[in-house]
């Protein structure tokens, strides 16, 4: 069974980066192939993908995010990570992370994903 668990600050001040950590269990990142993906989800609104990392390290974002994300693993600790620089409270959000055995851009509902996380609040606001 794969766990997905995230975690991070709950408060980020505007104009400052991001930093979001998914942790694994149960399957290890580069040998396991799944692909790793951030999604997030707005008060109010629907779920936004915003990218995903592969067993073997390559990356796709969201086109909308692309200039201010950057999604890496650390195999050593089976995690992954998110970093969102100059965030806006638009930004404000539950972060979640997501294992699927297929490459999937742009998935934006829950049951494409094989594994999902418990989601973390994270608020920008100063």
């Amino acid at each position: 069974q794969v766990q997905l668990q995230e975690s991070g600050p709950g408060l980020v001040k505007p104009s400052q980066t991001l930093s979001l950590t998914c942790t694994v269990s149960g399957a290890s990142i580069p040998t396991g192939y799944y692909y790793w993906s951030w999604i997030r989800q707005p008060p109010g609104k629907g779920l936004e993908w915003m990218g995903v990392i592969s067993y073997s390290g390559s990356t796709y974002y969201s086109p909308s995010l692309k200039s201010r994300t950057s999604i890496a693993r650390d195999t050593s600790k089976n995690q992954f990570t998110l970093q969102l620089v100059s965030v806006t409270p638009e930004h404000t959000a539950v972060y979640y992370c997501g294992a699927t055995r297929r490459l999937i851009i742009g998935g934006t509902t829950k049951n494409l994903y094989d594994y999902w996380g418990q989601g973390t609040q994270v608020t920008v606001s100063s």
